[in-house]
């Protein structure tokens, strides 16, 4: 890894998402009704779930670490239980995803082309959608 943490956190980033796009200031619909359908049991597990596979099969083309001092490739069963109970700031070579235990999105900080359309390729796979805020 090139760069800390918060450095990372200053670079471009990518919204991994259970919506194609980010909703608009004033949109009609019931954003805040549907976000907290979504942040409720079961629904948050599943998402959270579909977020852990995400990272796993990721770390399948890549070495990943849990924070920056966390040892690389960590066993998967750590991965997923951490990402379940704690914010967790995955790094990827010179790139990072923050996951959040209770969100229904990650960020995905510093991606190059190949990275990121790789992720895109993953999350669609998971019914999750990638996009630029």
């Amino acid at each position: 890894m090139n760069r800390s943490i918060e450095e990372l956190l200053l670079c471009p980033y990518l919204i991994i998402d259970v919506l194609p796009r980010q909703v608009k200031y004033g949109s009609p619909g019931q954003y805040f009704a549907v976000e907290k359908y979504y942040l409720s049991e079961p629904q948050i597990s599943r998402i959270k779930r579909k977020h852990i596979d995400l990272v796993l099969k990721l770390n399948c083309y890549m070495s990943i670490a849990l924070g920056e001092y966390g040892e690389p490739d960590p066993p998967p069963e750590l991965t997923a239980e951490s990402m379940r109970r704690e914010r967790q700031c995955i790094l990827l070579d010179d790139a990072m995803i923050v996951s959040e235990p209770d969100e229904t999105y990650l960020t995905l900080y510093n991606a190059d082309e190949e990275l990121a359309e790789l992720v895109k390729i993953l999350a669609a796979g998971e019914g999750l959608y990638v996009w630029e805020p």
